[in-house]
C-alpha cells in the first residue's frame, strides 16, 4: 500500500503544479449583504488568459472559443472598471488571479468606499445630517469599493515570483493566439478553490450555527472580533465595574486593525500602524513621568480592534461602560485625544479635528488643543486646527460622541481627504511609510536603526505624550522633559512592518498580534504601584547560550472584549453597532495542469469504460467456464492418503 501511494502522489506531481504562495478573497457577511468571493464545492476551473490590456477583454467576454476562463490579472489592471466587466460576464469567468507588484503602483489604489464606516459614526439623519455619508468631505477619494462587492467566482492573489512565472510561461506555450487563429489543446488551465459555507447575511449564518441535527454541529460563520488592548497611568479595579467616584481619565486612543481586498494581506502601515506605534511610544515616554510626579487624572491608553467594520472595538468599549462591564464608565472620561494616519506629514504639519459635540466643554477642549499646540512648537512641528465646516474624520472617537458629549481631539496628517493614496489595500505597506535600509547592515542592524519615518514618528510621540501629561493634571516643567525614545519607535517600525521573527519580539513569548500588542505595552509602561497584572516574559538569551532569561512583568496592562454588541444582544439586524461575520472555509489551493478536449475527453471515457465492460465480460466468462478450463490439474475427489 505503502509503494502504490507513493506511485499516485508521483503521477499527481506529473500532471499538477501546485501554487504555494497564493492569497485568497474571502466572504464576509452583514446585516443586509454578503460580500466578496467564492469558488464552487469543488473548485472553479478555467483555461488561462493572460490579460494584457482592458481591451483585451472582449476574447474573454465574448469570442474566446474554450471558456470558462480563469484571468491574470498585473496590478495596473486591477481596476474596479476591469473588475466589474469580469464580474459581469461571470458565466465565462471560473476565477482571476491577480499579481501582486514586487514594488507598490505609481498611482493611487483603495478597494475601500469613499466613506468608509458611513452609517456607524455620530453623522446621521438624527445628527448634523449635512455631515452625513461624507456630504461635506470625502475622505477616500480614491476609493473604488471593490473591496465590499460580492463575486461569484474564486480571486487570489499571487506573488510575482517563479510560480507566476510558470503560469505565464504556460500561457505562452499552449493559450495564447496566434495570428487571430484559437490556440489548439491541449491548454493550459488552473483550479482555484476557495469554497465559503456561509451564506446570504449575518441573520441566516447564525441561524444556521444554532442548528443542532448532530453531535458536533457545523459552524458556517463567525462574528468579527478580537480583543482591545488597554492600560493605565494609575491602577484601576477592574473588579469592582462601572462609576468610580473621584476617578476621571484621559483617554488615549488609537486603532490596531487594518484590512484589504485580500484575506490576510493587510499591513496597514499608515492607516493603523503609525498611529499605535505613536501611541505606544508615547505611553513609554510617560511611564517614569506618571511614576516619578503623577498627574491628578489617569491615562487610560486604549487600542481598539476592529475599527475597520464598523467601529467593532470602540462601539463595545462605550456598551460596555454604559452596562457598568468595564473598570470606569463614560462620567469618568475627562476628554479624549485619538491619534489616527500621521506617517505621512506633509510640510511636517499635523491637524487637530474636533466636532461640535465634543467643543460642548469649550474650556475642555482647548485646554486639550493648546496643550497639543505648546508641545508641537516645543518640538518644531506646526499644528493646523481643522475649522468647524467640516467633520471628524473617521475615528473611534465617533462611537464616543454618539453616547456622550465628551471633549476631544483626532490628531490626523491630513486637513480634509485622507494623505494616504492607498487606504484599506496591501499597498499601504512599509515601502509606502518610506520604511527602508542601506543594504549593508544586517537584519539586527536594520532592528535599530532609525529611519526618516521613525525619528518622524518619535516628534508626533513626544507631542503626544507631553499634551497627555499637561491635560491629566501634570505641570508643565516635568512635561517639556518627556521625550520619545527614537530607537524604541525604531524597533516597532521594523517589527511591525518588516520583520516580526525578531530578537527583540521574540522576548515578549508571544507570536499572536493582540498578545503580542499586550506584552509589548506592559514593558513599555511598567508600573510599580499595587493591583498588577502578571505576565510572564521569555527574555533575551545571554551571549554563547541558548537558555533565555526570563521575567515577570507587573503592569496595569489589560484585555477587554472587541466583539459587537449586536452578538450579545442577538440583534443580527441592528443598526447602531457592527453585524459583520466571516464565512467558514475549507483550506484554500490552486494547481495548473494540462487540459485536453472534451472531445478527446469523451473518447478517452468512452474507451475506459468500454474496456471496463470488455474485463467485467471475461471475468464472468473465465469464472463460468473455470471448472473447464482449471480442471486438468486437479486431484480427483476421492483421493486418499
Amino acid at each position: 500500500p505503502l509503494h502504490f501511494c507513493v506511485i499516485c502522489n508521483s503521477v499527481e506531481k506529473k500532471i499538477y503544479v501546485n501554487l504555494n504562495n497564493t492569497v485568497p478573497c474571502v466572504r464576509l457577511l452583514n446585516a443586509t449583504h454578503q460580500i466578496g468571493c467564492q469558488s464552487s464545492l469543488s473548485g472553479n476551473v478555467g483555461v488561462v488568459h493572460v490579460l494584457e490590456s482592458e481591451e483585451n477583454l472582449e476574447w474573454v467576454l465574448s469570442s474566446g472559443p474554450h471558456p470558462p476562463y480563469v484571468v491574470i490579472l498585473d496590478s495596473p489592471l486591477f481596476t474596479r472598471s476591469v473588475m466589474m466587466k469580469l464580474k459581469n460576464g461571470s458565466r465565462r469567468v471560473a476565477g482571476i488571479a491577480v499579481v501582486a507588484p514586487n514594488a507598490n503602483p505609481p498611482e493611487g489604489f483603495s478597494p475601500h468606499t469613499t466613506c468608509p464606516n458611513e452609517n456607524t459614526g455620530v453623522y446621521s439623519e438624527d445628527y448634523d445630517p449635512i455631515f452625513a455619508h461624507c456630504n461635506i468631505t470625502v475622505w477616500n477619494p480614491l476609493g473604488n469599493g471593490l473591496s465590499y462587492e460580492e463575486f461569484d467566482f474564486p480571486i487570489f492573489s499571487l506573488k510575482d515570483d517563479n510560480e507566476t512565472q510558470v503560469i505565464r510561461q504556460c500561457y505562452l506555450d499552449h493559450n495564447r493566439a496566434a495570428n487571430g487563429t484559437a490556440p489548439q489543446y491541449p491548454l493550459c488551465a488552473i483550479e482555484l478553490f476557495s469554497h465559503m459555507s456561509a451564506v446570504t447575511d449575518t441573520a441566516t449564518c447564525m441561524r444556521r450555527n444554532d442548528i443542532n441535527f448532530s453531535i458536533s454541529p457545523e459552524i458556517v460563520c463567525d462574528p468579527l472580533g478580537d480583543y482591545n488592548v488597554w492600560a493605565s497611568t494609575r491602577p484601576l479595579n477592574n473588579t469592582a465595574k462601572g462609576h468610580k467616584m473621584w476617578e476621571s481619565v484621559v483617554i488615549a486612543a488609537a486603532r490596531l486593525d487594518s484590512r484589504s481586498f485580500f484575506f490576510d494581506i493587510a499591513p496597514g502601515a499608515e492607516s493603523g500602524v503609525s498611529g499605535f506605534i505613536t501611541l505606544l511610544a508615547a505611553a513609554h515616554a510617560l511611564r517614569n513621568a506618571t511614576q516619578q510626579a503623577p498627574p491628578n487624572r489617569t491615562i487610560l491608553y486604549t487600542l481598539f480592534q476592529g475599527e475597520t467594520f464598523d467601529y467593532i472595538g470602540s462601539s463595545r468599549m462605550v456598551y460596555d461602560m454604559q452596562n457598568n462591564q468595564f473598570a470606569v464608565d463614560l462620567n469618568n472620561v475627562h476628554s479624549f485625544l485619538e491619534i489616527g494616519q500621521v506617517g505621512l506629514r506633509s510640510d511636517s504639519k499635523l491637524w487637530l479635528h474636533s466636532d461640535q459635540l465634543s467643543r460642548k466643554n469649550t474650556s475642555v477642549n482647548d485646554e486639550l488643543i493648546e496643550n497639543l499646540q505648546s508641545a508641537a512648537g516645543r518640538v518644531g512641528i506646526s499644528v493646523g486646527e481643522v475649522g468647524f465646516s467640516q467633520p471628524l474624520p473617521p475615528s473611534s472617537f465617533q462611537r464616543f460622541l454618539r453616547a456622550k458629549p465628551i471633549p476631544g481631539v483626532v490628531i490626523e496628517d491630513h486637513q480634509s481627504a485622507f494623505t494616504n493614496r492607498f487606504y484599506a489595500s496591501m499597498y499601504d505597506n512599509a515601502e509606502y511609510l518610506n520604511v527602508s535600509y542601506p543594504s549593508n547592515l544586517t537584519l539586527e542592524e536594520q532592528l535599530e536603526w532609525v529611519t526618516d519615518t521613525a525619528q518622524a514618528l518619535t516628534e508626533v510621540a513626544t507631542i503626544v505624550a507631553q499634551a497627555l501629561y499637561k491635560q491629566a493634571g501634570g505641570q508643565d516643567v516635568e512635561a517639556r522633559g518627556i521625550t520619545a525614545d527614537p530607537k524604541m519607535v525604531a524597533r516597532m517600525l521594523y517589527s511591525f512592518l518588516i520583520r516580526s521573527n525578531n530578537s527583540w519580539f521574540q522576548q515578549l513569548h508571544s507570536s499572536e498580534p493582540t498578545l503580542l500588542v499586550q506584552y509589548l505595552l506592559a514593558n513599555l509602561t511598567g508600573s510599580t504601584v499595587n493591583m498588577y497584572y502578571y505576565m510572564w516574559v521569555q527574555g533575551a538569551a545571554p551571549p554563547n547560550s541558548t537558555e533565555r532569561e526570563g521575567f515577570c512583568t507587573r503592569s496595569t496592562v489589560r484585555l477587554s472584549k472587541a466583539l459587537s454588541p449586536a452578538f450579545e444582544l442577538r440583534d443580527y439586524t441592528s443598526k447602531e453597532y457592527s453585524t459583520w461575520t466571516e464565512s467558514r472555509w475549507k483550506p484554500f489551493k490552486g494547481r495548473i495542469f494540462l487540459v485536453a478536449s472534451h472531445d478527446l475527453e469523451m473518447l478517452t471515457l468512452g474507451i475506459g469504460i468500454g474496456v471496463l465492460l470488455t474485463s467485467l465480460l471475461l471475468t464472468y466468462i473465465i469464472s463460468s467456464k473455470a471448472d473447464m478450463l482449471f480442471s486438468s490439474g486437479r486431484e480427483p475427489t476421492n483421493a486418499t492418503y
